[in-house]
């Protein structure tokens, strides 16, 4: 059974409803990726809720999901606060991705059909969209889908469920990696190479751009995030 589709613009148009959760959920996302809700703080429920005019069960259920993503953490009696972020978590996440993507990129390349293949594509143009707009935090969300349909095309839902949970903790040292002036256009750079590589099932140049793009940004985290 292969996992299902990255969540990403197909060519016909799609209306998306989103519950009230998804909602909050997506808000205290942003604010976090953004910085807004600073790591170690108190998530606030009260002042959410009063700011959205929500009640407390879809704020706890976004709360949940939030934890089950790990962006934020509950201590008994305490509430919910802002995980931090450390090398050694960003060390762990990039180490795992790198045992595990540059494989999935490549079996993804070998089993991907032209509509496959129109799906990643989408996704690239869509990443590059949001990342002409600066300071666009949503850079990062399109930025795992566009890697995640580089692999779909061969995975199982396990594989997928592992390696999309661990693309979501990246999220944060992704945007945090890209902040310097002049990364993204290395970024956008190092997207189309693969891509271009992917397409042509070229497997041997696909395996190494991953790796040399994940080592990169792990190297690049690991001297930022050490000066802090």
């Amino acid at each position: 059974m292969q996992a299902p589709r990255a969540d990403i613009s197909s060519h016909k148009p799609t209306i998306i409803v989103q519950s009230i959760a998804d909602q909050v959920y997506n808000f205290v996302r942003r604010n976090i990726l953004i910085g807004e809700f600073a790591p170690l703080s108190p998530i606030r429920q009260d002042i959410i809720a009063a700011q959205l005019g929500v009640s407390k069960i879809p704020l706890r259920e976004a709360l949940a999901k939030l934890e089950h993503d790990g962006l934020v953490q509950s201590s008994p009696n305490k509430g919910f606060f802002v995980r931090p972020i450390s090398a050694a978590e960003a060390r762990e996440v990039f180490l795992l991705r790198l045992k595990l993507e540059p494989d999935a990129t490549v079996e993804g390349s070998l089993a991907a059909t032209k509509e496959d293949q129109e799906d990643a594509k989408q996704a690239l143009l869509e990443l590059e969209a949001v990342q002409s707009q600066v300071g666009n935090p949503e850079h990062v969300r399109y930025n795992r889908k566009f890697h995640i349909a580089l692999m779909s095309p061969s995975m199982g839902q396990i594989t997928y469920h592992i390696i999309n949970q661990i693309s979501i903790l990246a999220e944060r040292y992704v945007r945090l990696h890209i902040e310097p002036y002049g990364r993204e256009k290395h970024a956008i750079q190092a997207h189309r190479a693969l891509f271009e590589a992917w397409l042509e099932k070229d497997t041997k140049l696909v395996r190494k751009l991953t790796k040399e793009h994940l080592q990169s940004t792990l190297h690049d985290l690991e001297d930022e995030l050490k000066h802090q």
